[in-house]
């Protein structure tokens, strides 16, 4: 009797064990944003660098300068939540500098598409 209790024990140990680890799949799909980025125009250099903060959170910060002025920078980290995945964007001088979130609805390969409705604007943001 004790022999089954003990493998019944380890049976349901085991399955428990497995079904609590996440699967972070979404944010898998955004690995090809890591690194930094440049883009070299006329009116300025935009420069964006990606970094893995943790297992659940890819943190990105983007800039755009022109000489010596930065003209726009913003603070983005993309957010696994269960089976969900966000863009959280973060803008100096706007929205108080709030964060504002941005799911994900649809993707295909290295293109990802990020909502948000309620948010005045943008309300949609492709990345790609």
């Amino acid at each position: 009797m004790k022999n089954i209790i003990y493998i019944v024990s380890t049976l349901l140990f085991c399955c428990f064990s497995c079904q609590q680890k996440p699967s972070f799949k979404k944010l898998e799909k955004a690995n090809w944003f890591l690194g930094r980025w440049e883009n070299k125009t006329p009116d300025g250099t935009f420069s964006e660098e990606w970094k893995v903060e943790n297992d659940t959170v890819l943190k990105g910060e983007s800039y755009f300068i022109n000489g010596k002025d930065t003209l726009f920078a913003e603070t983005v980290r993309l957010v696994q939540r269960q089976s969900d995945l966000f863009y959280i964007v973060t803008v100096s001088n706007q929205n108080e500098e709030k964060p504002v979130a941005f799911k994900l609805t649809s993707s295909i390969s290295d293109y990802l598409v990020f909502e948000n409705p309620e948010h005045d604007f943008p309300k949609k943001s492709p990345t790609n």
